[in-house]
This record gives structure tokens, sequence and C-alpha cells, in this order.
């Protein structure tokens, strides 16, 4: 985006009454930003100049932004660039424009949401963990709020497992919130990055959170709620993806605890499918896996364990199966089933086919 056209978008966006939805109404009839200052007032819209924040004190603010762009080496992004991430252009109220720092590219990625209540179990935090390290190999993005809670334990988990993490902020990039974060936010640097719809010197308020979480759900093609309870931000969140038609999972926890009630609602409800695996994701998402070599393929056949060793003699001597009838014929319950097949799938000797069938790779 030209330097002078952002200049412009930048004070649109600055006065008030004017959101995402009125600034794209804008900017669609005025291709040029710098128009909706110069003709705008003779088609009779309701412009910036028509508010009580002054056009002098607009470009003031977008002046001063820009300066903060230019020294703190943010990049910005606007909602017709190539670069803006596909998942969300496809949201109605994405952002006009993004405010990121880090190192990061969206396109043709897997990319998920991790949410969750920031009163956090030592269970929730473990699954969190788990989770995110059986789906390493498959390079996923990990994007999350850089909350308290399950937030940070997904950022976390994805450092550890060398994967990119995006923090998604409810204010400008001049600052980090929670400040007892702050002493990981070199590592998301290096590992991905920040972004924010928000200019800098905008403060976290309530408000600003819901906003925020628009964007988690937006940017990803599915969102996982680990711990909620009834009432929460997580629960928002995964109203948002519902209602961008993305897939919403939740991972249901003991009858009685407080911190899954929200969780059980949404599965209750069917807002959100049963997720007790990274099996579950991949198989609903239908993500596939790259195969390894034939040579990779056999020497990976000596390192099966036992069970392993099983489904894969199962399946050879059956040929493809469902994973029903490979539950019986193994004697496995089916929810460890699932995890052991993902872990084979990762390892090159079954493959999934369509309508939950799996055969062994020869």
């Amino acid at each position: 985006m030209r330097h002078e056209d952002l200049f412009y978008v930048l004070a649109l966006l600055n006065a008030e009454g004017v959101g995402n939805l009125t600034a794209k109404k804008l900017l669609e009839h005025y291709p040029a930003p710098e128009d909706i200052f110069k003709k705008g007032s003779r088609l009779g819209l309701k412009l910036p100049s028509n508010n009580s924040i002054s056009k002098d004190e607009l470009f003031r603010r977008a002046e001063a932004e820009l300066a903060f762009i230019e020294r703190n080496q943010i990049a910005v992004t606007y909602y017709k660039d190539a670069d803006y991430p596909e998942a969300l252009e496809h949201c109605v109220d994405a952002p006009v424009l993004l405010f990121s720092k880090g190192s990061f590219n969206f396109k043709n990625r897997k990319i998920i949401s991790i949410v969750g209540t920031r009163q956090a179990t030592a269970l929730g935090v473990e699954f969190t963990r788990q989770l995110i390290s059986d789906l390493a190999p498959l390079n996923p993005i990990i994007v999350s709020g850089y909350a308290y809670g399950i937030d940070i334990a997904a950022h976390v988990s994805a450092i550890e497992n060398n994967l990119t993490t995006i923090g998604v902020l409810a204010h400008g990039l001049d600052k980090i919130y929670p400040k007892q974060h702050q002493k990981y936010a070199a590592q998301v640097l290096q590992n991905g990055g920040f972004i924010s719809e928000f200019p800098s010197g905008i403060e976290p308020i309530r408000e600003n959170f819901i906003r925020r979480n628009r964007i988690v759900a937006g940017l990803s093609q599915a969102t996982i709620v680990i711990e909620s309870a009834l009432k929460g931000g997580s629960l928002i969140t995964a109203q948002m993806a519902n209602d961008y038609g993305r897939e919403v999972f939740a991972v249901p926890g003991r009858v009685g605890d407080t911190m899954s009630q929200g969780c059980h609602q949404l599965i209750k409800t069917h807002r959100a499918q049963i997720l007790t695996s990274a099996a579950d994701l991949v198989y609903q998402l239908n993500w596939d896996l790259q195969q390894p070599s034939k040579n990779r393929q056999q020497q990976l056949f000596f390192e099966l364990e036992p069970t392993e060793q099983k489904v894969y003699d199962f399946l050879k001597t059956s040929g493809k199966e469902q994973i029903d009838w490979i539950a019986r014929g193994c004697n496995l319950p089916v929810y460890e089933l699932s995890s052991l097949l993902l872990q084979m799938e990762l390892k090159g000797v079954v493959c999934p086919l369509p309508g939950k069938y799996f055969e062994a790779v020869i």
C-alpha cells in the first residue's frame, strides 16, 4: 500500500463512528482514500469531516501513527492486499488494516486457533501441550489471544515444538498485555509474531478483547476450546467461528467441573464437535499427510510399537477397513485406535481413505 494512501486510511479509521464496515463502503466508493476527504461531501455521505473530531486532528493522529510504524518496523496489511490472510478476507467484519510484527506467512498453511479459560487447570494445560505436540508433524500455525491460562499455554507449547505461533492482541503493538507475558514476547517474535487491528496508544479495554476474538476465529480453519466456564471470551470466540462457518471443537472434561461446563454446553448444543485427541481434528478437517519415501516407510516398519504392529498386520491381511472394523478386529476401543492411527499415519505406515477407511502402506 502506498504511503500516502495509508496516511488517509489511518485518518479515516481514527474518526468517531467509522468502523470497518463503514470504512470499507467508503473505500470501495473511493479507490483513492484521499478522495474520501476531498469529494465525499458532494454526495452527501457521512464523512469524518462531519464528525466531532476535526480533519486536522485526524491527520495529526495519522502522521503520528505513521511515524510509530516506521520507527518500530511494523508491517501493515491492507484488506485489498494480496498478502492479507485469505481466511480472514472472507469475514465481512474483517479489519481494514492489520498491524503486525514478526515473521510469518499464512498462505497454504494449516491454521488452528486454541482458546480457553484464563483459570486453566493442570489437566487443561497438559492437554494443550499434548495436542500441539501430536500435531507438530503437520506444522500448523497456532493462533491464540496471548492471555493467561490456555492461551499462553498454546503459545509456549507451539514454541517448544518449533511451530509458528501468532498472538492476536487487544491493543496496539506499543505494549504487551498482560505484562507478565513480556518474558515470552521475544520467543513469539522468533517463532511467528503479533497481530493487531489497533493502532498504538489503544488500551486493552473489555470491548477490544471481543473485537480481538473475531480475528482469532477468522484467521483459522478451526477453533478449539480447551476448558471454559459457561460464560467467557472463549465461548464468544467459538460463536464467532460458527458465524464464519468455521469448524469448532471442544474438549470434554469431568462432569461437574466448572471449567468444562462451557465445552459441554458447546457439544450438547451441536455448536462444537467433541475433541479428545489430535486424530479427531485431523480426521474432521480432512488434512492430508505427506507420506515418506518407501525407504523411510520400510525403516519405520521396524520401529512400530506392539499395538501399532498389531493394527498394521490386521490391515495387511484384511486390506482397507473402516475404523470400527479395525477396532473390533484388533480388540481396541475406537478412541484409542483413532490416536494410534494418527501416529501411524505420521510414520507413513497407514493411509487414510474416504469414509473412515484405512489401509496399510505397502
